[in-house]
This record gives structure tokens, C-alpha cells and sequence, in this order.
């Protein structure tokens, strides 16, 4: 009977760690979409753009002034006053 419970223990340990990894994922995800967002929408809206025959140059300058808008926001010192944009006051 306690092999058992060791075996069921052992299975939901295993399920508890991979939530956990998942979860990791999803947040660094979330994180990478915050910066660069912008910059896969624009370019993506670009790609569309040429594919029809247009010019999607305004869309793939846009996506550069994205990239770098999300370069400098990630080179960006970061503590408690403007971790979320707010300034002290």
C-alpha cells in the first residue's frame, strides 16, 4: 500500500514541476512580446503588404522604430521609481 501512495506522490510531483516550467515559459513569453510586440507586428504587416504588391515600406520602417524604441526600454536601468514608467514624485 505505501508503494502506492510513493508512486502517486511521485507522479504528482512530476506534474507540479512541469506547471512550474510551463508557467516560467509563458512568463518569458509574455515578457519577450511586451518588447518586441511592436516590432513582429510592423514587420509581419510588412511582409503582408509586399506579398499583395503594395510597398510596405512605412510598415517595415515602423517595425525599426520599434526595435529600437524596445532596444533602448531593455537597456534601461530598472528600479522600484520606474520599474512600471512612473516617475518618482
Amino acid at each position: 500500500m505505501n508503494h502506492l501512495r510513493f508512486a502517486l506522490s511521485q507522479k504528482g510531483q512530476g506534474m507540479t514541476e512541469y506547471v512550474i516550467i510551463v508557467a516560467l515559459i509563458a512568463i518569458a513569453a509574455i515578457a519577450v512580446y511586451q518588447f518586441f510586440g511592436n516590432t513582429v507586428r510592423d514587420q509581419t504587416a510588412a511582409i503582408a503588404q509586399e506579398l499583395a504588391g503594395g510597398n510596405g515600406s512605412t510598415a517595415q520602417a515602423n517595425a525599426q522604430a520599434a526595435a529600437t524604441s524596445a532596444e533602448t526600454d531593455a537597456n534601461s536601468r530598472r528600479n522600484l521609481s520606474n520599474y512600471t514608467g512612473n516617475a518618482a514624485r
